[in-house]
């Protein structure tokens, strides 16, 4: 008879480890290719579109362009994932990503790039967090605070390896030539989901977080709805419920906070303080890598104490982190480092982890389908206070920091007062039935 292991942190068998593993590579491809990669090559990108390194700030802003337009990509692939599967959805978005990708760096003019980055932001995003998120939902919806931990330090590993990596294929082989690899990596990881993921454990023969059959049968809610896929919830009337827009605001704002701080940090580091982007480059990844333990602090921290009371810590931290990092001076500038390694994969944990833990896997993919492009305008912002900061600064993204380190301080205000977790979650009524029963 197979162990209870209710409370384990790493058992999910074969099959579960490799879901975790693919989402991980997804992120890893998502955070380079949109966030931290496109970024911090924006000077490169100028150069060779614009003929001044200088213009970064005009491609930081059709980034953020990009990333509102790539919201009615998530309203398609939204309603794709309930016509054919998030499996299918997600090595389709990849396989699409990958090639897009080789648009953006080849892109003769601010139009085309703007047009391929909105289709590689829109796919990507949408394989990383709308279709992968229901996956998440589906095979671990009592353990997707670990679960995105994991998967999260997609983002470090991306933040560690793939900016150095596409800093040296832009050195060695230029703008136009560096998107090769990177986007044959993609069509490959797009086809592997294809093939080898699937949409629910059952089709593997397996139960939701890989429990015994016992154990599902007294703590979760076995009836799997029927024909009622969308667990009775509608477009309406999600987007009436105020606890679907609490979701979607304050899991956006982190983004904000997080993907700010990444995607400028070499910028940040040089203008700010003086290091060679060389050595940034290096701090910027040495702080990826602390993030790779951050993650799954974090996602421990979300298993054991629950999403809400995590977000509220996890804001508490990172404006502190944002805060330290605008005093300007070496010791806040190290410290911030720290925290900020730390606390990476936070946001990007909670994106997923706070609808499920709220609503539940029931009808999971209508509430993403939602929730997510939502969810995607705001995040989208990151790039619009970015650029607009550049724009007034000259390139220098200081305050860009202590607009962010209050932002999160106003989320942990929403999270705190306002979110209502488990509110809809019929695992977690059925496992608290079961509890007093006891």
């Amino acid at each position: 008879m197979k162990k209870d292991n209710r409370n384990s942190v790493v058992d999910f068998g074969f099959h579960g480890w490799f879901h975790i593993i693919y989402m991980l590579l997804v992120f890893w491809f998502y955070v380079g290719m949109v966030n931290d990669g496109s970024n911090n090559i924006a000077g490169d990108i100028a150069a060779r579109m614009l003929g001044s390194a200088e213009q970064a700030g005009v491609i930081s802003a059709c980034n953020s362009v990009a990333g509102i337009l790539g919201v009615l990509l998530f309203i398609v692939s939204g309603i794709l994932n309930r016509k054919i599967g998030p499996r299918y959805m997600s090595g389709i978005n990849c396989i699409i990503a990958g090639m897009a990708y080789i648009g953006v760096l080849n892109a003769p003019n601010t139009f085309v790039y703007t047009l391929m980055m909105t289709l590689t932001c829109g796919t990507i995003m949408s394989a990383g967090y709308l279709s992968n998120g229901v996956i998440v939902a589906n095979w671990f919806p009592k353990k997707k605070g670990i679960v995105m931990g994991y998967t999260t330090m997609g983002h470090n590993l991306a933040t560690a390896l793939f900016v150095p990596l596409i800093l040296y294929l832009v050195a060695v082989l230029g703008v136009e030539r560096a998107c090769y690899p990177i986007s044959g990596g993609c069509i490959i990881l797009g086809l592997i989901g294809l093939l080898f993921i699937r949409d629910t454990p059952f089709e593997r023969g397996l139960l939701p977080d890989n429990v015994p059959e016992a154990v599902y049968e007294k703590y979760y809610d076995t009836d799997e709805g029927g024909q009622d896929r969308d667990g009775g919830w509608t477009t309406a009337g999600l987007l009436k419920t105020d606890q679907m827009w609490l979701c979607a605001v304050t899991t956006g704002i982190f983004q904000i906070c997080s993907v700010g701080t990444m995607s400028q940090m070499i910028s940040r580091t040089t203008n700010g303080f003086g290091f060679t982007v060389t050595v940034a480059a290096a701090i910027m990844s040495v702080c990826a890598v602390v993030g790779v333990v951050g993650s799954f602090l974090i996602g421990v921290l979300d298993q054991k104490i629950g999403t809400r009371r995590a977000m509220i810590l996890f804001g508490c931290w990172y404006a502190l982190a944002l805060l330290a990092n605008f005093t300007n001076t070496m010791a806040g500038f190290w410290v911030s480092i720290v925290m900020i390694g730390i606390g990476i994969g936070g946001s990007a944990n909670f994106t997923t982890s706070l609808p499920a833990s709220v609503f539940g896997r029931r009808g999971f993919d209508k509430v993403n389908s939602v929730l997510f492009p939502i969810q995607g305008i705001i995040t989208a912002l990151t790039f619009a206070i970015n650029g607009a900061v550049m724009t007034m600064t000259g390139g220098n993204v200081r305050y860009a920091y202590l607009i962010d380190a209050c932002l999160a301080l106003i989320n942990v205000a929403l999270v705190l007062f306002f979110v209502k977790d488990h509110k809809y979650n019929n695992d977690w009524m059925v496992e608290q039935a079961a509890k007093q029963s006891n």
